[in-house]
């Protein structure tokens, strides 16, 4: 028992002594495994802190490549410069028909050709030995120095009172009854041209020079196959049909078909947010073609704040604009801008009492509501110091250039445009506008058009000024067809018509035989329009289409779209002397390609 128990104890003290010695074994790898930790944490400290420096440099590596694109973004020209334009290829069939009427430049032409002949088959002095004036006692030359002086006091008329003792006086009286007696009389006759083929291509560009200050650009050609000049639609070699067509002038070149010149159409500049506020000034040479409601027709996105009503205006002026468009929540996109135009420079006045002023055009317009869905516009315009004739070059009446002012213009004009979508299969767009012109007459009368003044009277046969109101309205819509087709179509119809004495200022709106919103009388007008169903590429806005139309003309007085001379009715017209064939109704069919980019 004694030996059992000693060797218990024995056991025991020896596992006392034992036991300290574990601890420390355990203690001393623990100290290892902890200096191990911390060794490879100062080793991950040491990458964190060098992966830290490499992001540092990679962050300013980025920031710089970053200032160097954003450098070479502001240098490119996509930054500061978008191009666009559109191509049109056209054919019309032209097809009309005229009254008979004396043809005045034809008449005073056989008159000094006949005189001429009398004079060098007879050169005498002698009284009475004119073959055709010697009833007043004139010889061949007397007969032919008279028809000299008549031109001359002719054209020194200056107005109705001068132009009154001018008809008047015995002597021109018995010289207009001789000229009557070489009048060239022209048949009704029926012109028509089967295939006039024309190219239209226009370029533009928006140019952001500043912040809030743009430019806007139009490059502009209208050129007709096969010549280099506007006789194809002139009549060239013959009167003219309309005042409108006689030539190309400084407010339609690249509107009507003439060269393959490449004209600036629109060059201007704009200033927006001035002081903060929705206002703008614009100035240069107008976007004032091609306004509402053409667009309908012409396939286009709806013109900016910029145009003008196409049924009172339509002529590339050059002038400037001052708009403002206030924040009123009942007038969704209402803005309210003053116009200036200069259709016409005079120069230096070397006759002040004579020469002819500037011809100038103010104009207020103001939109209450310009929404996607909804566009109303009104309109009040005032033409002054109304030119008699525009400079043209090689006309049928030679080179004309402003002779005389006879007087202002007044225009008032409202309008609608809109559109109706989910209507059956497709969009119904719509549009109706009306316009109402007063001539304010000065006493003077045109002397190059035998004293006709502001709508008053006629060749030689002058009328006391008075003012004229006129009227016209135009009607139309355009229904574009749903679907995924290859061809999407779009069906218009456009109607307007325009009172005895209505005039307008549109010479630059893009019908052949003449300006439809200036028509005294009727005009139909309608197209399908066959839109290619292509990606567009060039432009969000890009697109290629056809375009088949139909224009009839039923015109109830003389004078479309001019504003010299009084209308006459047609069925009132045979023979009388006049400057243009008066025609009576006319047919136009056409068909274009266009391109928009």
């Amino acid at each position: 028992m004694n030996k059992t128990l000693s060797k218990t104890l024995l056991a025991a003290c020896i596992a006392a002594l034992l036991m300290p010695l574990q601890a420390h074994a355990d203690e001393a790898e623990l100290l290892s495994k902890i200096e191990a930790l911390a060794k490879e944490l100062a080793e991950l400290k040491s990458q964190v802190e060098a992966g830290k420096t490499r992001n540092d440099a990679n962050v300013r590596a980025t920031e710089a490549l970053q200032k160097k694109i954003s450098k070479v973004e502001d240098k490119s020209l996509a930054k500061w410069l978008d191009l666009g334009g559109d191509y049109q290829f056209r054919v019309d069939d032209l097809k009309g028909e005229t009254r008979t009427f004396t043809d005045v430049k034809s008449t005073f032409d056989n008159t000094q050709q006949a005189l001429q002949a009398d004079f060098f088959a007879n050169p005498s002095t002698e009284p009475g030995s004119s073959t055709f004036f010697g009833g007043m006692g004139l010889s061949t030359a007397g007969a032919l120095s008279a028809l000299m002086q008549f031109s001359q006091n002719m054209a020194a008329v200056e107005n109705y009172d001068q132009a009154n003792a001018f008809v008047s006086n015995p002597m021109n009286a018995g010289l207009m009854q001789g000229i009557g007696g070489f009048a060239a009389t022209v048949p009704s006759f029926k012109p028509k041209n089967s295939t006039l083929y024309t190219n239209r291509f226009g370029l533009d560009m928006h140019i952001k020079a500043t912040q809030n200050v743009v430019i806007t650009t139009r490059l502009l050609m209208y050129k007709t196959f096969g010549a280099n000049d506007a006789n194809a639609v002139t009549n060239a070699g013959a009167a003219p049909f309309f005042a409108d067509r006689v030539g190309v002038f400084d407010g339609t070149l690249g509107h009507i078909p003439s060269s393959g010149f490449i004209n600036v159409d629109q060059a201007y500049a704009t200033w927006s947010n001035i002081a903060g506020q929705d206002l703008w000034f614009s100035v240069g040479r107008r976007p004032s073609s091609d306004g509402v409601p053409r667009n309908l027709k012409q396939n286009t996105g709806r013109p900016g704040n910029g145009g003008t009503p196409s049924l009172l205006v339509d002529y590339a002026f050059d002038g400037m604009s001052l708009g403002y468009a206030p924040d009123v929540e009942i007038l969704p996109g209402a803005y309210f801008k003053l116009c200036y135009g200069r259709g016409f420079e005079a120069g230096f006045r070397t006759q002040p009492n004579n020469s002819p002023q500037d011809t100038d055009m103010f104009g207020v317009q103001f939109v209450p509501i310009d929404t996607d869905p909804l566009r109303i516009w009104t309109q009040w315009n005032r033409g002054f110091n109304i030119f008699d004739a525009p400079v043209m070059r090689d006309t049928f009446f030679g080179d004309t250039m402003p002779q005389t002012n006879l007087g202002d213009i007044e225009w008032w004009g409202a309008g609608a445009i809109g559109i109706f979508e989910g209507v059956g299969s497709g969009d119904l767009n719509y549009f109706a506008e009306v316009g109402r012109s007063i001539t304010h007459p000065n006493d003077n009368v045109s002397a190059q058009f035998g004293f006709q003044g502001l709508l008053t009277g006629g060749f030689f046969n002058p009328e006391a000024p008075s003012s004229k109101t006129g009227t016209a309205y135009s009607l139309g819509f355009r229904y574009d067809f749903d679907g995924d087709q290859a061809v999407r179509p779009k069906f218009g119809f456009e109607y307007n018509h325009g009172s005895r004495n209505w005039i307008t200022f549109a010479p630059a709106a893009a019908d052949i035989w003449t300006s439809k919103v200036g028509t005294r009388g009727n005009v139909y007008d309608a197209y399908l329009i066959l839109e290619l169903n292509k990606k567009a590429i060039a432009s969000h806005d890009a697109k290629a289409f056809f375009r088949l139309g139909a224009q009839y003309y039923d015109f109830q007085y003389t004078g479309s779209n001019n504003w010299v001379g009084a209308p006459v009715k047609l069925s009132d017209v045979n023979g009388q002397l006049m400057t243009t064939a008066p025609l009576d109704h006319a047919y136009d069919l056409y068909a274009t390609f266009e391109v928009i980019f």
